[in-house]
């Protein structure tokens, strides 16, 4: 059975800035209400949205994030506590962030391939097999991006600062605009189209695995929730990051099918971001489908992003 506290039990909240300063007394509050009802309270009482606060209580000397759908007893706050407040700064929706970010590349890539004479002045050289590829294949991604932004991914949170949009778009059109400078230069020198076939048809593979991947992630979580569920089907048999092994698999590809530097860098550097984040969601899932409270048990052999290997 549940036990819940009688709501008649009045607490107060004091909330407090990260110097200990007070910030304001929140009450009559009681165990039972929730920690989003607290953000509630203090957006009334300061005018600070509840989309900027982050609230924390100390445990063993350890600052705990609150959970805006817990109660403030799942805390064991049953009488007056304390939170510490932090003020997350102006935010964005992420749904926003993601389709400004990957906008960027399909207005820069354009300029270099359709008006090489604006960048490089002089431009004689007829376009190879590898730059045409590369050109629709760039355009092609980013569009499959901005489908998936709005019609698949469900986004557990529904903001985030909006300091996050420069550092998100400057990787995203920064890398843009680097790789195709370089391989719509008059200098680029092609591969063998042997080697362009087999780069294309993985970057293919690719994007069609990430796809698939990403709908079955979509289907893991119901609309408007933040649950979490073993992904199953296709690679995520073999790894937990099947979207990420895909995505990195796909972007090998157009770096064989370019033999650019550039593209190298930029493949570089997203697997070498995806690689922790692949790290953090497995360990995550094993520590929470542990077979315990009625939780499955996360499939111990399933690797993180390599099947296999890691």
């Amino acid at each position: 059975f549940f036990f819940h506290l009688p709501i008649h039990v009045k607490m107060k909240i004091t909330v407090v800035s990260r110097s200990g300063k007070k910030i304001a007394d929140l009450d009559p509050l009681n165990p039972n209400n929730t920690v989003a009802d607290v953000q509630r309270e203090l957006q009334i009482a300061k005018s600070i949205s509840t989309s900027r606060q982050r609230l924390t209580i100390q445990k063993d000397g350890k600052p705990v994030v609150l959970d805006a759908s817990k109660k403030l007893s799942d805390y064991g706050m049953t009488s007056d506590s304390t939170v510490t407040f932090k003020d997350l700064g102006p935010q964005i929706g992420w749904q926003t962030v993601f389709v400004l970010e990957y906008l960027g590349p399909m207005l820069v890539y354009p300029i270099f391939y359709l008006q090489p004479t604006f960048i490089y002045g002089s431009y004689s050289t007829t376009m190879s097999l590898a730059q045409h590829l590369a050109f629709y294949f760039f355009m092609l991604h980013y569009l499959k991006r901005e489908y998936e932004t709005l019609f698949v991914h469900r986004f557990g949170n529904g903001t985030m600062p909006l300091r996050n949009l420069f550092k998100n778009s400057s990787y995203y059109w920064g890398n843009a605009i680097v790789c195709s400078y370089f391989i719509n230069h008059p200098l680029y020198t092609p591969p063998s189209d042997m080697i362009v076939y087999i780069g294309a048809a993985m970057f293919i593979i690719g994007e069609l695995g990430n796809l698939h991947a990403h709908q079955i992630l979509r289907n893991l979580r119901r609309p408007g929730t933040k649950e979490r569920n073993i992904p199953r089907g296709g690679l995520f048999e073999l790894v937990s990051c099947a979207n990420y092994t895909y995505e990195i698999f796909g972007w090998i590809g157009f770096s064989i099918m370019t033999q650019s530097i550039a593209a190298w860098l930029f493949t570089a550097q997203g697997a070498f971001q995806m690689y922790f984040w692949a790290l953090g969601k497995h360990k995550r899932y094993r520590r929470e489908f542990n077979g315990e409270n009625g939780t499955d048990v996360y499939p111990r052999s399933r690797k993180a992003l390599v099947p296999f290997i890691v």
